[in-house]
């Protein structure tokens, strides 16, 4: 064999490795681009991200890296005005570069579809009462101290009222309504979402949980927070003029500082609760001027124990 041949075999061996290596540690990188995992189903997302981030990572190194070593070892001589020699198709190398992304796809498709199934979260094309699926797996992740302890049986049931333009908690264990959602930390919750009109969207980025909420149709939706901390409730569907007003803190605690809360709460008479889209759309209201497009009136402002 030539020493030719024997560098370009190196080289190439040299540059899988460097790609994938790379690729891999692209991968771990992403864990830090993503806020903190405060729920256990968490971890489940972020392993896909950082899955699909290795995968693109080495599919945009390993066609670079191609394209330069074809660049540098094969490139015609200088003065070289001939033409290149008269390649014909080939058959088995057309077949494996469509049998790879091919595989490549039912791979990511299949990987996705399990992890959304582990979470069990639902689809909108559910036509009948919504529930998680019967023996879904539990998803916990472990913090930085300790693992946490599997549950097998939700603890906290919650009912969470979407409406144009605001969030209500319902806890029909003490009768307490809020608009800031308080959760126990380390143990399994269950929301039961309902929408008073159109298409909302339930999403916490720092939980990585997202679920449509279709009107008419209540939908069971559990997971576990495992990180004290306050966090962003939002609405990822685009419900009307003042969608992006619809927010609410998401407070996640010990279970000794979340039962203190509830007494708290029950000790409150319920009163009215700020609603920012209800502001806005009084003052835009009580100008003599009219600008803009009409508008759905917001909801009157729910009255709650605890207004946040």
């Amino acid at each position: 064999m030539k020493i030719g041949k024997i560098l370009n075999i190196l080289t190439v061996i040299t540059g899988v490795v460097f790609v994938t290596i790379t690729s891999l540690w692209i991968g771990k990188q992403s864990y830090f681009w993503l806020p903190p995992q405060a729920a256990a189903e968490s971890h489940l997302i972020d392993d896909l991200i950082s899955f699909l981030v290795t995968l693109g990572a080495f599919i945009f190194l390993a066609v670079t890296s191609t394209l330069m070593y074809s660049i540098i070892f094969h490139r015609a001589e200088k003065g070289d005005t001939s033409d290149g020699p008269p390649i014909e198709g080939n058959i088995t190398l057309e077949v494996v570069w469509t049998a790879i992304p091919i595989m490549l796809v039912i791979w990511i498709a299949t990987y996705s579809y399990q992890i959304y199934e582990r979470m069990g979260i639902q689809g909108p094309t559910e036509l009948v009462h919504l529930h998680n699926p019967i023996g879904m797996e539990s998803a916990y992740a472990a913090t930085n101290e300790a693992p946490v302890a599997a549950l097998t049986e939700p603890v906290e049931k919650i009912d969470v009222l979407a409406k144009q333009w605001a969030w209500v908690f319902h806890y029909p264990e003490t009768d307490i309504t809020s608009t800031e959602l308080h959760l126990p930390s380390d143990r399994r919750v269950r929301l039961a979402l309902q929408s008073a009109d159109v298409l909302h969207g339930f999403y916490i980025p720092a939980f990585r949980l997202k679920q449509d909420i279709i009107p008419n149709h209540a939908i069971d939706f559990e997971f576990t927070p495992i990180r004290p901390g306050e966090y962003r409730l939002t609405d990822s569907q685009y419900s009307g003029t003042y969608f992006a007003t619809m927010q609410a803190n998401v407070v996640v605690e010990s279970p000794e500082d979340y039962h203190q809360w509830l007494t708290k709460a029950a000790s409150q008479k319920p009163s009215e609760a700020h609603n920012q889209a209800a502001s806005e759309y009084a003052q835009a209201s009580s100008q003599s001027v009219k600008t803009g497009w009409a508008t759905v009136a917001p909801a009157a402002s729910p009255l709650v124990n605890y207004p946040g």
